[in-house]
């Protein structure tokens, strides 16, 4: 069985960003889980003492605290800030990018969609800048929105397929007069979606690799889906199950943007040795 790699997959810079900053600040702990990816917590855990906060009560006066890369929401920060926290911000830049957005849109006097899940940290985040400000995944969930403003301002979770958040801005544009669009979609999801839409076309079996808690590797997973069926989503190698690739030719691997080389390699190497 031949085995071949997206021509685009795995560490993005906001992670790459994160993970380095975090191994400069040993012993230190960060606001929630850093990545999406429990296997690099674990290193930076075991390698270079990084902690976990999970709740700002954990966090003691002059603490080292590392913002995880989805960011946190305004007023957590400024809790931090009162408690006299060092804080290193390991925010991604591409998340930075809509906070500052809906910060500035707000101002202005429009209301605010955000196309992402609700519950994600980073659309928390976001949210947390703006003043009327709704999350919808669908068209229809417009139903159920009262908006404050005349004037709209949209804006993306950075991991969201473009096609899906094309639907959310026609919708828009259809129905109110005033509609400013931001793509804050980041490239890395661009690349990493095209290059595994394109690989899982080729393929009889396609492994995509990532923390289950991953958006954009959830993401990729249901673009293979299309085009492969036998498309299986996995944490690291003991999730390989030997028995998806017998009378399979052609093997697709692509990695989410949380996933590490070294847990992508270990995962070719188990699947090599059949």
């Amino acid at each position: 069985m031949k085995l071949k790699l997206a021509s685009s997959y795995g560490f993005c810079f906001g992670v790459k960003r994160a993970i380095t900053i975090a191994e400069n600040y040993t012993s230190s702990a960060t606001m929630g889980p850093l990545i999406h990816n429990q296997d690099e917590i674990n290193r930076l855990k075991d390698n270079f003492k990084i902690g976990l906060y999970t709740t700002l009560e954990e966090v003691k006066d002059n603490d080292t605290v590392i913002i995880r890369t989805h960011g946190i929401p305004k007023d957590d920060l400024k809790l931090l800030k009162q408690k006299d926290a060092k804080i290193i911000n390991a925010t991604c830049p591409f998340v930075t990018t809509p906070q500052q957005i809906v910060k500035k849109m707000s101002q202005e006097k429009y209301s605010i969609v955000i196309f992402g899940d609700a519950t994600h940290p980073e659309v928390k985040g976001v949210k947390s800048y703006g003043d009327d400000v709704h999350t919808v995944l669908e068209p229809e969930d417009f139903d159920k929105i009262n908006f404050k403003y005349d004037r709209i301002a949209t804006v993306a979770q950075t991991t969201k397929k473009k096609e899906k958040y094309l639907e959310i801005v026609n919708f828009l544009i259809l129905k109110y007069k005033e509609v400013r669009v931001f793509n804050t979609i980041c490239d890395a999801t661009f690349e990493n979606q095209a290059a595994a839409r394109e690989l899982s076309a080729e393929v009889d079996v396609m492994v995509v690799i990532g923390g289950k808690e991953s958006s954009n590797t959830k993401q990729l997973h249901d673009i293979c889906a299309e085009n492969c069926p036998d498309s299986y989503l996995i944490e690291n190698h003991a999730d390989v199950d030997l028995t998806w690739f017998k009378n399979k030719n052609i093997c697709g691997i692509t990695a989410g943007a949380s996933t590490p080389d070294w847990i992508i390699q270990e995962v070719v190497d188990k699947i090599q040795t059949i």
